[in-house]
């Protein structure tokens, strides 16, 4: 929900509910980054509520497009962040099937030669 001025879309305030501070300050972070924005902050109105009020004042562009832009640039960073460590999980994964196979083939390798080895006539 948008609560602003009719007669300046330069600020508005967005009322996000079933959310907290988790994206509120993602979202905070990001609109802080663009150089469009002049005040860009959050607050919980009751902590028994789960709302945040994300304030976002511009200098002059709507908010409410900034608001916007903002939330479009941190998907994107999630799905950078995601393709990242899915990457890195399947490395990791594929690592230790590596390491797996590596000790198996030793420890056949070791199984053979002690296999192979007359121990009883010595």
């Amino acid at each position: 929900m948008e609560h602003g001025s009719f007669k300046d879309n330069s600020h508005a305030t967005f009322t996000l509910g079933e959310e907290d501070h988790t994206l509120a300050n993602a979202v905070r972070f990001v609109l802080n980054q663009d150089p469009r924005v002049t005040v860009g902050a959050y607050t919980i109105p009751h902590p028994s509520l789960e709302s945040v009020n994300i304030r976002v004042q511009t200098t002059g562009d709507p908010a409410k497009e900034v608001f916007k832009d903002a939330c479009q640039e941190l998907m994107q960073m999630n799905r950078h962040v995601r393709s990242v460590f899915d990457k890195a999980v399947t490395e990791y994964k594929a690592e230790q099937e590596r390491k797996e196979k590596k000790a198996a083939e030793e420890l056949q390798r070791q199984r053979e030669l002690f296999g192979s080895m007359d121990i009883e006539s010595n």
